[in-house]
Parts: structure tokens; C-alpha cells; sequence
């Protein structure tokens, strides 16, 4: 099983912490949508041998395509792929474009989930980030989206400089409130060439805290799986069967294809991005070109890939499987980088598999590169 991502590099205007590829002109929208649809024509070789479990609209802000465009994408994937019967199909969209009339038009579509970019309940946040949304808009776009949807998820950020822990438990509590059964959380970090990191630099706004950030993760945690919510991903949670299909290919390394710019791929050896520049990307699909740069992974880049994805995961990484596809030289070395945090029950191993602790998950990331094998090819 495999996935599709379409990657829709086009925004409304830009949020203040954001670094991923978008232009807020929608000058090139139409011919944007054609060279993504060739694109998906391009590549369907590469799946001969695939079935697709997952598509993905990720962005940008892919709700600035109109259905027609988004159907008219999926209908080129399922021309050229063999598809599931029942493929989840996502579109990550954001609460200023969900009008009711529009949910109801998705709804009939072959849409099936929806990522909505809520990011906070609160208004003076909102404009902080400079988001295009206001609380209103976010409240309304979930009322009328949980009517048409059953598989929803939304995105909430922590550790925003002065969000107290009071405010940050009522984000979640409202989040709740629309029994939405997926969740998705990050801390805000400060991107380099980003306005938010600009706006720090001129002392516009503080600078976020790792203790704040720490501490509005543990309450996340902790409120969500009191409700019902498994903590598959250091990110994300979802209700029993709702864990995003998409992600979790991703994350137990299944093979994915990344169309339009900046997107990214794997087939299990090599990994491929594609040229980060809307115009560039335009004129190489027209001239029949894919614009896309490869790597070949080494032993020890997909074993350090394994141990971030698998430390993020409640799947872990498995001692058995270190050793049967890495050998005993990793399997070696990873015992002997995990020993510190075993001791001070950050790590901990059950069944042979590597997990964090409840105390250790808010450090994963850190824990994972110390756990990296370096320099030793």
C-alpha cells in the first residue's frame, strides 16, 4: 500500500511562523493545477507495481482550489493508479474558506477527511500568527463541518508567548467540544527567515520557552487520552480507527509519491524532492521534465530514519528488526547510545521495542539524534 501527497503552493496570505513553500499570488492557480495533473501522469510508472491507500492535498492552503479543481486532480490519479475501494482522501483546509455551503459541496465529493488549520481559539493569537481566519470563523467552519464530516482532524499550536496554561487547556476543551476525533499539536518554533523570527529579533514578541512549550505538551497528553484519544505520533492523536492512514504510511516507511513543488518522495531506497520554486516547476513539467533531485539512502540514513520515525511512534523501534535488516554492528551501537536514557528513564524497552517514557516523549527528537549512527561508512 502507497500514498499520494499534492502539494498546493498557494496561500491567502503568509502566517508568521510559517517556512513551507507557498506564493500568496494566485496568478499561476490555473496552470499550477494542469502541470500538477500532468505531473500525476508523469509518474504513474513509478506505482506500477502499488495500490494507493492515501491521497493527500497538503500545502500551502489547498481549500484556495476550487471542488472542481481538487475532483478533477483526484480523477487523474484514479485514470492512472490503482486505487483502494475506500481511499482516505484528505484535504487540509482552513476555516475562512469552509463556508457551510462549501462543507456541503465537499461532502459530496470524493473528499472523506478533513485537516482544518484552526491553530487557536483565541483572537489576539490568530492576528499574532497572522492567520487568515479570526475564532469565529474557526467555531463556525467546525459546527457545520462535524455535520457533513465524520473524519476530521485539527491542528492546535502550544507554547505561543503568553498562553498560560489555563487559556491552552480551554484551546483544547473547545477542540473537544466538536467531537472531532483527531488532533493534531505542535510547538511553535521559530523558523529562520520567517516574520515570527524577525518579529523576535525587534523584540515584538518573546521569544517562546522550551519550559511553556514542555509543560502545555504534558497537558495535552494528559487531556486528550482522558478522553479517549491514543497518542499514536508525538504530534498527533486519534480516536480508535481515526489515526491519519496518510501519516502513518509515512511514519512505518511505506512508499509515497510527492507531486507539485517542493514535494517529497520515497520508494524505500531513494528519496526525491521536487524543485522548490513555483515558476521553475511550471516551465520543467511543460518541457516534459520532472523537476526532481534523488538521493539513495545508505544503511545508516534509513536507520536513522527508522529510529526518528519509530521513537515518534507508539510503534517504536524493534530491537528484532535493528538487527535482521541493520546487523548486529547497529544493533550494537544502539544499545550502547540508549544506555543514559534507559537510566534515566527517558527510554525504556518492553517486548523488545524501544519506546520514551511518558517522561522522555516531550524530548523524542533530541533523544533520536543522539541515537543517530554517524560517520561510519
Amino acid at each position: 500500500m502507497s500514498g499520494i501527497y499534492i502539494h498546493i503552493p498557494f496561500c491567502k496570505q503568509a502566517c508568521h511562523y510559517c517556512d513551507f513553500h507557498f506564493s500568496t499570488s494566485m496568478k499561476k492557480k490555473d496552470e499550477m493545477v494542469l502541470a500538477l495533473a500532468k505531473e500525476i501522469v508523469m509518474r504513474k510508472n513509478e506505482f506500477s507495481n502499488e495500490v494507493v491507500e492515501t491521497i493527500y492535498f497538503g500545502g500551502g492552503t489547498p481549500s484556495v482550489l476550487s471542488n472542481d479543481e481538487i475532483n478533477f486532480l483526484i480523477s487523474e490519479v484514479y485514470k492512472n493508479y490503482s486505487v483502494v475501494e475506500n481511499p482516505e482522501i484528505t484535504l487540509e483546509a482552513n476555516p475562512d474558506d469552509l463556508s457551510t455551503e462549501r462543507i456541503i459541496e465537499l461532502s459530496k465529493s470524493p473528499v472523506n477527511r478533513l485537516s482544518i488549520g484552526i491553530q487557536s481559539f483565541y483572537e489576539e493569537e490568530l492576528k499574532m500568527m497572522n492567520r487568515a481566519h479570526n475564532s469565529t470563523e474557526a467555531i463556525n467552519c467546525l459546527t457545520e463541518a462535524s455535520k457533513y464530516f465524520d473524519n476530521i482532524s485539527l491542528d492546535l499550536i502550544y507554547g505561543i508567548p503568553g498562553l498560560t496554561d489555563e487559556m491552552w487547556r480551554k484551546n483544547i476543551e473547545t477542540a473537544l467540544s466538536f467531537g472531532i476525533p483527531h488532533i493534531s499539536s505542535y510547538a511553535l518554533t521559530v523558523e529562520p527567515k520567517t516574520a515570527l523570527r524577525k518579529l523576535i529579533d525587534t523584540g515584538k514578541i518573546a521569544e517562546p520557552q522550551d519550559e511553556v512549550a514542555s509543560n502545555h505538551f504534558m497537558i495535552l497528553v494528559e487531556t486528550l487520552e482522558k478522553n479517549g484519544f491514543i497518542h499514536y505520533e508525538l504530534s498527533n492523536f486519534g480516536k480508535e480507527n481515526y489515526f491519519s492512514k496518510n501519516n502513518s504510511a509515512y511514519w512505518l516507511g511505506k512508499k509515497y509519491i510527492g507531486i507539485g513543488p517542493s514535494a517529497h518522495s520515497y520508494d524505500g531506497e531513494k528519496r526525491g524532492w521536487n524543485i522548490a520554486n513555483n515558476s521553475l516547476y511550471l516551465k520543467s513539467i511543460q518541457n516534459n521534465e520532472l523537476p526532481i533531485e534523488t538521493e539513495t539512502l545508505t544503511i545508516s540514513d534509513r536507520y536513522n530514519e527508522y529510529i526518528m520515525t519509530g521513537l515518534r511512534t507508539i510503534w517504536g523501534v524493534s530491537l528484532e528488526r535493528i538487527e535482521t535488516e541493520f546487523g548486529l554492528e547497529y544493533l550494537d551501537y544502539l544499545k550502547n547510545q540508549s544506555q543514559k536514557f534507559l537510566n534515566d528513564e527517558l527510554l525504556s524497552i518492553e517486548n523488545n521495542i524501544l519506546k520514551p517514557t511518558a517522561k522522555g516523549k516531550f524530548l523524542t527528537d533530541g533523544i533520536a539524534s543522539d541515537l543517530f549512527y554517524l560517520n561510519l561508512e
